[in-house]
């Protein structure tokens, strides 16, 4: 049995070891794991250089990587997976390819385009509550408008942790919350990625 292999996008900070590890636990579990650098090589230690750096490089830039790094995998199906920043271009991705097996989203959404449509693409997202970058007004709306898109969205919020929870680097971190998380992302993962 071959498996989808999983695209995971880093956040504004980076590709940091956070991110390695998290693509160890899924490649520990099976999973064919790829990690690209859309900062080439630079990282950032504050959420304030994380922002400068995505700033320096811009949106556009970042989302031509991310399609340059999907590119040799697409005709596979796969599935988008990002921690913040990283999740709002995944999600433009997983919506642009029609081949998306799934998406995985941690501590982050992106806006999505009215024509936006996909024919059941099953979507998770992690999230804090309160999270000061996804406030509960944005999120209600996000669900709905990637309902209407065709999308099958599960959401599990995540109370009084912070907005990166998962990093174990960053001031964010909430061990129980991380644990919990990824006890359902590996689930949902090995749904989606099955061939």
């Amino acid at each position: 049995m071959t498996r989808s292999p999983i695209l995971l996008l880093h956040s504004m900070y980076g590709l940091r070891p956070a991110v390695h590890a998290a693509a160890d636990r899924l490649r520990a579990a099976g999973h064919e794991v790829h990690v690209p650098d859309l900062y080439e090589g630079r990282t950032a230690d504050s959420a304030e250089d994380g922002m400068a750096l995505k700033e320096e490089i811009g949106r556009e830039e970042l989302l031509r990587r991310a399609v340059a790094a999907a590119a040799p995998l697409s005709d596979r199906g796969i599935v988008y997976a990002g921690f913040s920043l990283g999740g709002s271009i995944a999600q433009n991705l997983a919506l642009g390819d029609e081949k998306a097996r799934g998406l995985l989203l941690l501590h982050g959404t992106s806006d999505i385009a009215d024509d936006a449509a996909t024919d059941g693409l099953p979507v998770q997202l992690h999230v804090a509550d309160p999270d000061p970058f996804e406030p509960h007004d944005w999120l209600n709306a996000w669900y709905l408008r990637m309902g209407r898109a065709g999308a099958e969205v599960e959401v599990y919020r995540y109370p009084g942790a912070g907005h990166l929870f998962t990093d174990p680097d960053l001031p964010d971190y909430d061990e129980e919350a991380a644990e919990a998380t990824w006890k359902v992302a590996l689930g949902f993962l090995e749904e989606v990625t099955e061939g």
